[in-house]
């Protein structure tokens, strides 16, 4: 596959909202390949586990309404895959591959803090872009008021099977890209990582995130 033409569509599951604190549960991922200018979601190349919490930890972290959101119960917590393990695998999976998701800095920084717990002295977070699929929407469809992932699933009419369920919520998103990448194709002309991470930040600059 030539550099540059796989990306990954990412989303995780957490005990919270806080990313400095809140525990992660589980990493989800699918691929994009880029053919030609348009980018397709490679179904075959996915990436979808759930973190072991052990003993205490699984019972600590089991509020009764965030397993509501989440679906991730006490028991899949506890057999969940080690932590370490899961983390080398994923960025194993992902490669040099640029990171992609809905309000992807808190994707960032659950899984970078989460490296930082379990990966001690295996180097420093892996040095991709992570661009943020809301700005790109907003910017592609300026008239479409929403903001929540939820909105504009609803706007395009992209059906997610489950909700807050990481793998389900990776596939709607990416679906999601593929419905505003012809407005910023018709933008920039040649669509790249470069330049929507470029877009992204020059979105969240102007409104002062």
């Amino acid at each position: 596959m030539p550099p540059g033409s796989r990306w990954v569509v990412l989303d995780v599951e957490t005990t919270g909202l806080d990313p400095r604190t809140d525990r992660l549960l589980a990493i989800a991922a699918i691929a994009l390949r880029l053919e030609g200018e348009r980018p397709v979601v490679d179904l075959h190349d996915s990436f979808d586990a759930v973190l072991r919490q052990d003993g205490q930890a699984a019972g600590a972290v089991a509020d009764k309404a965030n397993i509501l959101v989440h679906g991730i119960g006490v028991g899949a917590m506890r057999a969940g895959a080690d932590p370490a393990e899961v983390l080398r695998a994923f960025r194993a999976w992902a490669g040099p591959a640029p990171r992609l998701g809905f309000h992807v800095a808190f994707d960032q920084a659950v899984i970078e803090r989460a490296e930082r717990q379990h990966l001690h002295g295996e180097g420093p977070p892996a040095r991709v872009p992570w661009i943020d699929i809301e700005p790109l929407a907003a910017i592609a469809y300026p008239e479409v008021k929403a903001r929540a992932l939820d909105e504009w699933l609803t706007h395009f009419d992209i059906r997610c099977i489950k909700r807050h369920q990481a793998i389900a919520d990776t596939l709607a998103t990416a679906e999601l890209l593929l419905r505003v990448w012809p407005a910023l194709q018709q933008r920039e002309g040649k669509v790249d990582a470069a330049s929507l991470a470029r877009l992204a930040r020059a979105r969240r600059w102007v409104q002062g995130g």
